[in-house]
């Protein structure tokens, strides 16, 4: 075949495509914070992911249900990596489709996922905008140390509408900053732990012992070797083995002070060790993960790069090639889910899926900011159109939330929940979510999807836990204290369970909505409001029963052990 010169094919191609353009995705106008700082320039090279069409979606999310689902003829068989793959590879004729696209237009696609379902192409911003009918600007956000490149409109030629879910990146806008501990008290202080462990009180501090006591984890050691628990880390998060070891010596003594975590690495991530690099957050997660599932094998993955959506398609695919991956993942970030927009959202969480059916209990924080995102201002308080969180608002994991004190526990005001924009309530939590809007008002203020996806699943304390990070002791707050935790009492369940020759959880909400919800406690106090906004401010109220703030409730592991050995 004869190559054109560059410019003669996009001319020619943008010729052709004329009147054949679908509008793939659009958003009126950037989010708050992200201004325009005019048109991309024409010869600056753009790098997209294109996210190829899986063959048999609808099949792998019926087949994910069937085997999450207690009753079930095949409850528990987890597929295997290739027989994932089967599900979420392209066909042949998507493959092709693609393959002819790209080689009409000069491009050079790069496979960059195990199920080939990703690949990557470079092309100048100019030709971006001709093949997809963009208009690529260069933006800047006050947390932004660079500028980036996004359109508010991208279009799909004809020849690829249904075979391209995504391309990215091109209109989403995800906060820079998407860690979920806004509500840190973090004081540099040597105390020693309170004898208090009461959350709802100024001098009560949450450690491993305090969380054993209340919901009855047991310290007695795991013992499987195959049942591993994965930490995520983003945007330059970085877990100190020894602010670990300082931890393990002050809260968990019973554990040997040399249990550290093994390093797991994608996209550039590195886990420097200066105390000046510690990260609260990553410290928290490692420390009440090891300190909660005692003995239980955790790996922390740092993921390079400074943007969040990227980092986590990168980890759903760096597992989709792991042959023997985590029983459990905790991931304490998010952001607004409109930030993300509605294709790309609905991508990630289909990465989610497929852990899920391979066996992983996919475990993510509900966010900070009550009904209203992951706000960090008084500005949005009265603002009454809900925002919910993404991931936490995705139906193939398990979203944690949040509540405080002893007696009783009550939702604390910042714990993220409500209902998702994008993805509609899945049949497992359909009878728990109407009887819970049956308690919203008729003249409720407050504007959200009453179809949608209803988040969190669970909660558990989130104020006042103990960490040591760079050195130091202080205290941290938020859903991405309670999710680690969480995540922490599935793996020492899943070790019983490999213990007693039986498949590790999973994908967990069809078990948690049915056989396994009478091993929670119900909270029916809280108003989450978020942290920064007045009480007086609209917002869903804790009920009897699933509700947006608390979930199913908190754990009581004896009970939830007890329904999943059944």
């Amino acid at each position: 075949m004869i190559s054109l010169p560059k410019l003669m094919v996009v001319l020619s191609v943008g010729a052709l495509s004329a009147g054949r353009m679908v509008l793939h995705e659009s958003r009126a106008a950037a989010p708050v914070g992200f201004v325009s700082q005019g048109v991309a320039p024409a010869q600056d090279m753009l790098t997209l992911r294109v996210g190829l069409a899986p063959n048999n979606i609808a099949g792998l999310e019926e087949k994910l249900m069937s085997v999450s689902t207690p009753g079930s003829s095949d409850f528990r068989q987890w597929l295997s990596m290739d027989e994932v793959k089967a599900f979420a590879q392209p066909s042949s004729e998507t493959v092709a489709a693609f393959d002819s696209f790209a080689s009409a237009n000069g491009l050079k696609p790069t496979v960059i996922s195990p199920n080939g379902d990703w690949v990557s192409v470079t092309l100048p911003v100019s030709q971006a905008n001709d093949l997809f009918a963009a208009k690529f600007e260069v933006f800047a956000h006050p947390s932004l140390t660079e500028k980036i490149m996004r359109t508010l409109s991208v279009s799909l030629p004809s020849e690829l509408v249904g075979h391209v879910d995504v391309l990215h990146p091109t209109t989403e806008f995800v906060d820079p900053n998407p860690r979920l501990t806004p509500v840190t008290s973090f004081s540099l202080d040597k105390r020693a732990p309170s004898a208090s462990c009461n959350s709802s009180v100024a001098t009560g501090v949450v450690t491993p012992t305090c969380l054993q006591d209340l919901y009855g984890i047991p310290t007695t050691p795991a013992t499987q070797a195959s049942n591993t628990l994965l930490v995520t880390g983003y945007v330059g998060q970085f877990a100190q083995s020894a602010d670990l070891e300082a931890f393990l010596k002050l809260l968990r003594p019973d554990i040997p002070p040399t249990t550290t975590f093994a390093l797991l690495t994608d996209d550039g991530g590195t886990n420097p060790q200066s105390p000046s690099q510690a990260g609260v957050e990553a410290d928290l997660d490692i420390e009440y993960t090891i300190g909660t599932a005692t003995d239980v094998p955790v790996s922390f993955l740092s993921v390079g790069g400074n943007n969040f959506a990227t980092a986590l398609l990168d980890t759903t695919t760096f597992l989709d090639g792991v042959a023997n991956p985590p029983s459990v993942m905790t991931t304490s970030y998010g952001s607004t889910e409109s930030s993300f927009g509605s294709s790309l959202a609905t991508r990630v969480c289909n990465g989610y899926m497929a852990l899920g059916a391979r066996g992983i209990s996919v475990v993510f924080a509900s966010g900070d900011g009550g009904v209203r995102g992951n706000h960090d201002s008084a500005g949005v308080c009265n603002n009454n159109v809900f925002m919910p969180v993404f991931p936490a608002s995705c139906p193939f994991l398990t979203s944690v939330g949040s509540t405080q004190g002893f007696g009783p526990e009550k939702a604390i005001n910042f714990t993220g929940g409500g209902f998702s924009n994008v993805f509609p309530a899945p049949s497992y939590q359909s009878a728990a979510v109407a009887s819970f809007l049956k308690t919203v008002p008729s003249t409720f203020p407050g504007t959200f999807n009453k179809l949608g996806r209803g988040y969190p699943d669970v909660a558990l304390q989130g104020w006042n836990f103990e960490i040591v990070s760079a050195g130091e002791t202080g205290l941290v707050g938020g859903t991405s204290a309670s999710s680690p935790t969480f995540a922490g009492i599935i793996a020492l369940i899943n070790d019983r369970l490999v213990a007693a020759n039986k498949p590790v959880l999973g994908f967990l909400n069809p078990f948690l909505y049915s056989t396994a919800s009478a091993a929670f406690t119900d909270i029916t106090i809280g108003h989450n409001s978020g942290f920064v906004c007045p009480a007086s401010s609209v917002a869903f109220d804790a009920a009897v029963g699933w509700d947006a703030l608390t979930g199913l409730g908190t754990p009581v592991f004896p009970d939830l052990l007890a329904a999943a050995l059944a």
